[in-house]
């Protein structure tokens, strides 16, 4: 993952190989690389900061999911009184895999993300 400092001084090679013209190309190349292997030796040794890793989506930063999760709970009563009288256990099987599927497609779609 490229940090704004490198893609700073990648736009800034790139600009140098422009203006200089090709035959500054492989020192241009050069100095670019040099600069990544000081900077990832820096990293080993602790003088810069690992980038911080991903994290899924919590509650904290989705309270989408706990909406869907709240709603679908108070739905739940109604649909599964509504299948129970009017097509058995059958009916409240096939409402509750509905309900459980809604749910559990939204927390992988975030997840992907």
């Amino acid at each position: 993952m490229a940090t704004d400092e490198v893609r700073k001084d990648l736009r800034a090679a790139v600009a140098a190989r422009q203006e200089l013209g090709p035959e500054y190309e492989n020192e241009i190349i050069d100095s670019f690389l040099e600069k990544l292997d000081a900077r990832d030796v820096q990293r080993r040794v602790g003088s810069l900061p690992e980038p911080a890793p991903r994290r899924h989506p919590s509650r904290e930063t989705d309270p989408g999911g706990l909406a869907l999760a709240i709603v679908s709970i108070v739905a739940a009563i109604p649909i599964t009184a509504i299948a129970a009288g009017m097509i058995g256990p059958f009916g409240v099987l096939i409402a509750w895999i509905g309900l459980v599927s809604i749910n559990f497609a939204r927390t992988m779609s975030r997840r992907m993300r």
